[in-house]
């Protein structure tokens, strides 16, 4: 799954950043409203995070716009003002929750799992292709019900594909999706990580699921 972090303080950010990121979500960051709203317009997240107190373009001015461009999303708010009014503002603008600085990180990770149940984002809490199985909320996959230990990496990989299933994704598409960065600094890490899953979600089994497509990419069948 991946948020976005809405923050301009940067230590904040990075602290943010780390801690989702250690605990298995893909994690983009925006520092002000401007960036932010080019963020929200041009990628599909499962979860944002938004400081209020933003330069440029306000976190309250942002919210009809994450809710526009993704309705589903749950908008955790994060700031500095705790008043019942501030509170009750964003609520009525469209935020699940709100959580004041400063906070303790196990609280805010509490409340971005307990929103992400409450939500089952993208409508499903299962992604599946033939007898493999991805638990988004548990982070568990299984194939012909074994239990398959994947890293974060992993994780995140194999979810790109089965959400695009039956379709080619070039590895510069996975590289921006999964990696959150350019093609050129990646070269062959992309054909890595595919054999690592191949390994994990493919060998042994049958039907084979990742297939290469030649001079392209890589698409992940849905049944045999």
């Amino acid at each position: 799954m991946k948020i976005l972090v809405i923050e301009d303080e940067s230590k904040v950010a990075s602290f943010l950043r780390k801690g989702l990121e250690q605990s298995g979500y893909e994690t983009d960051l925006a520092a002000d409203g401007e960036e932010a709203s080019a963020k929200i317009r041009a990628g599909a997240f499962d979860m944002v995070l938004l400081d209020l107190m933003l330069p440029k373009i306000t976190g309250w001015d942002l919210i009809p716009l994450i809710r526009q461009c993704n309705p589903t999303a749950p908008i955790l708010a994060l700031t500095g003002r705790g008043t019942i009014d501030d509170r009750v503002r964003g609520l009525n603008l469209g935020c699940d929750d709100y959580l004041v600085k400063p906070f303790a990180f196990a609280e805010l990770l509490a409340r971005v799992q307990a929103q992400l149940r409450r939500g089952q984002t993208l409508g499903t809490a299962e992604l599946r292709a033939a007898d493999l199985v991805l638990d988004l909320l548990r982070r568990k996959v299984t194939r012909a019900g074994k239990n398959i230990e994947l890293s974060n990496k992993e994780f995140a990989l194999l979810e790109y594909l089965l959400r695009n299933k039956d379709q080619i994704v070039t590895r510069n598409m996975i590289v921006e999706n999964v990696w959150d960065a350019s093609f050129n600094n990646f070269t062959n890490v992309v054909d890595v990580y595919i054999n690592y899953l191949r390994n994990k979600v493919d060998r042994g089994f049958e039907p084979r699921l990742i297939q290469t497509v030649r001079g392209i990419g890589y698409t992940l069948r849905s049944q045999a």
